[in-house]
């Protein structure tokens, strides 16, 4: 079994309360969700109205199929207008 955890960083400018960060943040994990089939939560700057960090996890038992999953994620992640993401990160345990 291998577990693949993903972090996408994002800078959210058109953002100028935490109210609309969150409506973005709902929308994109739920689209997540029901594409990729990963468990994601927002991990850190939850105060911050235009810095979000969230944390993606999947589990498999073919490192490859992780990658290619996280690939997808990181593709959905950059054609996103609304956001820049500004750090994207894997690893496997």
């Amino acid at each position: 079994m291998i577990i693949g955890v993903c972090t996408l960083d994002f800078f959210l400018p058109g953002c100028s309360s935490l109210k609309q960060k969150r409506m973005f943040l709902r929308s994109f994990k739920e689209k997540l969700r029901n594409k990729h089939n990963v468990a994601v939560a927002e991990v850190e700057f939850q105060d911050v109205w235009q810095r979000a960090r969230l944390g993606l996890t999947s589990v498999s038992t073919d490192q490859a199929l992780l990658d290619s999953t996280f690939q997808a994620v990181l593709r959905m992640a950059e054609q996103r207008h609304d956001a820049q993401l500004t750090d994207f990160g894997v690893e496997y345990l």
